[in-house]
């Protein structure tokens, strides 16, 4: 029996790195991560290799059912040199979380796009809908607009055996949210970018695209931006019961301004001005329940006596997980050593 293995990894594109995959077809496949093979491709035309030396490795490093097409599955993977060393654009390469002390839930906000209206569905082809309000968590084809490729995808990330916690439509029209939670960085980090491969691929059959960027209609406007808001903890965290180890880390994330804004994805500027839920990307600040601040403390970690998690709030849509988890683990180890 023959079965389909979509390889998926990310090019070299800068600022904002995008999604490539290609089909490989192998005989008596079990469906298990050691069964995949190494595979190869064209770097330079991906923008991660010269037309001289171009080959480029793809090591699988997860494995999920292919819920869309028989007989497949989605192979996600990271990109190393041809000597076997990661590539510069391997984000993943950079986590140093291998015995998943720390539990990540990224928050994926998106905007669906007309690409031939060059706007989000619900948006007339001249001028803008009605002011943000409506739209969020809303119902009717009135403030509600995709729910077919939302819903879709949601099918197809949890027969996928993607933990999808949820999804939502955001406060813009068109404009969305799913969110994922893994045990482990890595794991986290492979999950968010295989339920973005399977939304890029379900809102094709609707011949529509998805806008990642953090403000796509113009920080002019008075509308929300996208986010990708990283809720994270480690062991110490949830389960201290210490107020004074989630001071620490809020202070030391102050003293790493840059660190994080640095992958926390590009044209963030645009979303990060200080209204619309946002703390200004030059500034820090943290506090319990704050929605405004760079770093909320939820108030259930407060409840259940300073133990759970925090929220980053600055991650734009666009980020790589992978980078971001890999920034927060570095700073959340700094400020508790």
């Amino acid at each position: 029996m023959k079965s389909k293995l979509e390889y998926i990894w990310l090019d070299g594109y800068k600022p904002t790195q995008s999604l490539r995959s290609k089909t490989r077809v192998e005989t008596d496949f079990g469906g298990t991560l050691e069964e995949c093979p190494m595979w190869s491709f064209d770097g330079s035309s991906t923008l991660q290799a010269s037309g001289d030396d171009s080959d480029c490795l793809l090591k699988p490093v997860a494995i999920v059912p292919d819920p869309d097409r028989a007989s497949a599955y989605l192979v996600m993977t990271e990109v190393l040199n041809a000597d076997g060393t990661p590539h510069l654009s391997n984000g993943r390469a950079t986590i140093d979380d291998d015995d998943e002390d720390f539990w990540f839930g990224f928050e994926q906000e998106y905007f669906l796009w007309d690409t031939k209206t060059n706007l989000p569905p619900g948006f007339p082809r001249n001028g803008y809908p009605g002011p943000q309000g409506p739209y969020y968590c809303s119902v009717g084809a009135s403030n509600a607009h995709g729910r077919d490729v939302v819903e879709d995808h949601l099918d197809l990330c949890l027969e996928a055996g993607i933990n999808v916690e949820g999804i939502n439509a955001e406060v813009a029209a068109g404009q969305w949210e799913f969110q994922v939670f893994a045990k482990g960085a890595k794991r986290a980090g492979d999950e968010t970018w295989i339920a973005r491969y399977l939304l890029e691929r379900t809102a094709e059959r609707y011949g529509l695209a998805i806008n990642w960027e953090p403000k796509p209609l113009g920080k002019e406007l008075d509308w929300n931006g996208s986010g990708m808001h990283a809720n994270f903890s480690n062991k110490i965290m949830r389960e201290s019961g210490d107020e004074a180890v989630f001071t620490k880390i809020c202070e030391e994330f102050g003293k790493n301004i840059e660190r994080h804004i640095s992958v926390y994805g590009a044209n963030n500027d645009q979303r990060l001005t200080g209204l619309h839920e946002t703390q200004s990307i030059d500034m820090f600040s943290y506090g319990v329940s704050d929605r405004g601040a760079s770093i909320r403390i939820p108030v259930g970690t407060v409840e259940d006596g300073w133990k759970g998690r925090l929220e980053d709030r600055r991650t734009a849509s666009n980020a790589d997980p992978y980078k971001v988890a890999a920034a927060i683990i570095k700073t959340t180890k700094e400020g508790l050593a």
